[in-house]
């Protein structure tokens, strides 16, 4: 089977379960709605007396009708079998009514608590794992264990009709039932036989599934770049090959699952050809009667039918398993970041240290081998620095987004390990190169920091970016819809309204990652204008390659292989003729001529006014 599962490798939190452990689990979901459930379970045994019931009254029936006896008897038969196919129809609807309230019920629980684990986990664990495969765990996997909740019962439903008319055919012929239960040692041998190659067969078309879910979303989001590559040829024959794999697993899962079939129903076969011969033999000797050898007859088919969906039921419960399991390693994937305390802390100065931090993203990644810095509170300080110096990992650190290795980071002088995320993240503003926008109004996006706050807090908000002057160039004002991730506005404008989200929250410590890299000097000049008294009395963490960013900051740091090489302020570093004077001259200056440049063409100087003639 190699070859088919080429490409369909387990992710880093996959865990194994035994049947008992996921039994277990999922049982502990049904156990609120346990009054419920006794419902379900009444229904089911009178659906089961109705059921049952049925067979035996066709039988005397019969022999009623051998013994020559009266219409009238023959009449309430009839009329007595109907009824109970309406009650086993009534209990059966109380059954499937009350069932599908508590699987409803279980699967929102379940898929609420396995989204809410998956938004937890650090920023590592999403660089880590595709989202699409995240997202085929919430939502196909957790409805593939609704369904197998659902047959699970109306297995149990067969069994305590099978259950019971057995106990019914012991009072006829022992020997008789002694052949009829001797069917079911080969139907649970049958069903086990194909236990380990279901369960392995349905993991591995889960995975191919979230392949191409990962693979779909991945696409769809990178359109505009493929497109502008023309490399949607590219994307298509990826989609094929992983829709080809979807397809060689999937019918590797159906050959294994039908092919339980085919097999029961020949050992069916072999067990009503025994019957109905040990049957007929019986009735010649008078051992039993007519109705009596019908009922047995019946009861090949009430007792083999619900051995093949047991034997059908096995492959899909494994199958359930397998979702179970795949949605329960979402939820225990162990989280990157830990934390030892959850001591809540609000933030008034802003000091930032970090002594001696070792920080690596996999071990052949190592990014701050020995790092240490103090921010004073108040305090200004830009990072440049060559790509890959550690820059925006600094950041990443300080937002808690990823767990360091070796080292102390403190805020205010308390270990950054030990505060409560959820506190110390509202005290921390972060701007991103690529801001991201919800769908929605500008409005919205600018109030998501801070729900609560009113319209003249948010109006304040983004008139406090640029003196406001970039909402005219919206069509509705605060009230424009800003698209899918943002696209319905400029990439400026997207910042702006980033900018405003982190401005409207008023965080003690403001980060700025490279977020001015992207716009034009123009919008550049409206960020900058608002910058200046938002940075004033918070601590500030300025990433950035544009000059104008970083020059007014209290002090510049130069990163190389995250190594604080240089430090100063911007007028300082320009006399050492060091690295940030190499940085300023090869690129800084050329950046400085092009702002002034962009700015000239767009505000070109007043004419002189001409003095009258003869003045």
């Amino acid at each position: 089977m190699g070859f088919v599962l080429d490409g369909l490798e387990t992710e880093s939190y996959d865990r194994a379960y035994s049947d008992r452990q996921l039994v277990e689990r999922i049982l502990r979901y049904f156990k609120p709605h346990s009054r419920k459930m006794g419902v379900v379970a009444i229904a089911l045994a009178l659906n089961s007396i109705a059921g049952t019931a049925g067979p035996i009254l066709i039988s005397r029936a019969i022999d009623l009708v051998a013994q020559k006896a009266e219409v009238t008897v023959i009449l309430f038969l009839s009329l007595a079998v109907i009824a109970l196919g309406a009650a086993a129809w009534l209990f059966n609807y109380i059954r499937q009514w009350y069932t599908a309230r508590v699987v409803g019920d279980v699967v929102l629980e379940l898929r609420s608590e396995v989204f809410d684990h998956a938004i937890a986990h650090d920023m590592s664990f999403f660089d880590e794992h595709p989202s699409g495969k995240i997202v085929s765990r919430v939502t196909s996997d957790t409805q593939d264990f609704s369904n197998t909740v659902t047959l699970v019962v109306d297995v149990l439903s067969q069994l305590l009709v099978m259950v019971a008319l057995t106990a019914w055919l012991c009072t006829i012929s022992l020997w008789l039932t002694a052949i009829l239960l001797s069917m079911a040692p080969v139907a649970a041998g049958i069903a086990l036989a194909f236990r380990a190659l279901a369960r392995r067969v349905t993991r591995q078309a889960r995975r191919a599934t979230a392949v191409i879910n990962a693979q779909i979303q991945e696409s769809i989001s990178g359109i505009m770049v493929a497109k502008a590559f023309r490399r949607e040829h590219s994307l298509f024959n990826t989609f094929t090959a992983n829709n080809k794999l979807a397809y060689r697993v999937g019918q590797r899962r159906d050959i294994v699952l039908n092919l339980i079939f085919p097999v029961m129903g020949l050992a069916a076969g072999i067990g009503t050809g025994l019957v109905s011969y040990a049957g007929g033999v019986t009735v010649q000797g008078n051992g039993m009667s007519t109705g009596d050898w019908f009922l047995f007859m019946q009861a090949v088919g009430f007792f083999w039918f619900p051995l093949l969906n047991i034997a059908s039921f096995w492959s899909q419960f494994q199958d359930g398993l397998s979702a179970s399991e795949r949605v329960f390693a979402l939820i225990d994937a162990d989280p990157g970041v830990h934390q030892t305390g959850e001591s809540v802390r609000i933030l008034v100065r802003g000091e930032v240290r970090f002594d001696h931090v070792r920080f690596a993203y996999s071990e052949k990644e190592m990014v701050l081998p020995d790092f240490s810095l103090h921010i004073r509170p108040g305090e200004t300080v830009a990072l440049v620095g060559h790509t890959g110096a550690g820059k925006s990992s600094i950041a990443r650190l300080v937002t808690r987004f990823y767990e360091f290795q070796e080292g102390k980071l403190r805020i205010d002088g308390v270990d950054i390990r030990t505060l409560d995320l959820a506190s110390y993240r509202r005290q921390v503003g972060l701007v991103p190169q690529d801001p991201f926008l919800f769908s929605g109004t500008v409005r919205e996006n600018i109030r998501y920091g801070k729900p609560d706050a009113t319209d003249d807090e948010v109006r304040y908000a983004a008139t406090h970016v640029g003196k406001g002057d970039w909402l005219a160039d919206l069509p509705a004002g605060l009230d424009t819809h800003t698209g899918e991730r943002g696209s319905s506005i400029s990439l400026g404008q997207r910042q702006l309204v980033a900018l405003a989200r982190v401005l409207l929250k008023d965080p003690a410590i403001f980060i700025l990652d490279e977020a001015t890299a992207s716009v034009d000097p123009f919008t550049e000049a409206q960020i900058q204008e608002g910058l200046a008294s938002v940075l004033e009395g918070r601590s500030a963490i300025v990433i950035a390659h544009r000059l104008s960013t970083i020059r007014k900051a209290d002090r510049i740091l130069v990163l190389e292989k995250g190594h604080i090489i240089e430090e100063g302020t911007h007028a300082a570093l320009l006399k050492t003729s060091g690295h940030y004077s190499t940085l300023y001259n090869t690129y800084f200056r050329h950046q400085s001529l092009e702002y002034i440049e962009n700015f000239s063409h767009r505000f070109p100087e007043e004419p002189t006014q001409r003095q009258p003639a003869g003045s």
